[in-house]
């Protein structure tokens, strides 16, 4: 296939870029600064952006079989920045006739899984109290793509953690994983691949965690 992969120099989307480069898919990678992205190899284009606006994206979209974002704040400084650079995306993508897109989002933002033991669901509010901010935009976010007209996925992990790729996590369409706790980011990206292909994750929302 070919992809196009937006925050491409963060946790997720480096992990995807590398992914889909060993599964000999072709992809371009935009960033904001070609020195920080690590990843190499033979089928992959590197595209510079600041993705102040559609115009300047549409040229890494065209022709491409589908779009991935890992873009997201890093903290509750840039809470907005989700729901700007997303918006950037998908004018893009409307403008190239690319439609479908596969996003990073947060477990807080999706429903909460049933029969949730108490301790999870305590954790659950302390940390979407202290991450308000950057829930509230990932929500914003998502909303974005409902109204959009993309065969959108949004993958929502929980506590993400550095570490290699297992393939042992769950996966729950449309709600979230019970007990899930937390997740590597080399297994968010590789869910995320994977939901490319299978139309009962379109325009949904995918719980991920272990």
């Amino acid at each position: 296939m070919k992809l196009t992969v937006f925050g491409a120099t963060g946790g997720v989307g480096k992990e995807i870029v590398r992914q889909a480069l060993a599964a000999g898919h072709e992809v371009t990678a935009v960033v904001r600064d070609p020195a920080r992205l690590t990843v190499t190899g033979a089928g992959l284009t590197v595209f510079r952006s600041d993705l102040a606006g559609p115009e300047g994206v549409r040229e890494a979209v065209a022709g491409r079989d589908a779009v991935l974002s890992g873009l997201g704040a890093r903290g509750r400084k840039d809470a907005g920045i989700t729901t700007r650079l997303t918006r950037t995306v998908l004018g893009a993508m409307e403008a190239e006739g690319v439609r479908r897109l596969v996003v990073v989002s947060a477990a807080p933002v999706g429903p909460p899984a049933d029969r949730q033991p108490f301790v999870d669901r305590l954790v659950g509010k302390l940390v979407s109290a202290a991450l308000k901010p950057v829930y509230v935009d990932l929500a914003a976010m998502e909303g974005e793509l409902s109204r959009s007209a993309a065969d959108w996925t949004s993958v929502r992990p929980p506590r993400l953690l550095d570490g290699r790729l297992t393939g042992k996590y769950r996966t729950v369409v449309g709600g979230t994983p019970r007990g899930g706790r937390t997740v590597a980011r080399a297994d968010v990206a590789h869910a995320m691949l994977a939901v490319l292909a299978d139309p009962a994750t379109v325009r949904q929302g995918v719980g991920v965690a272990y």
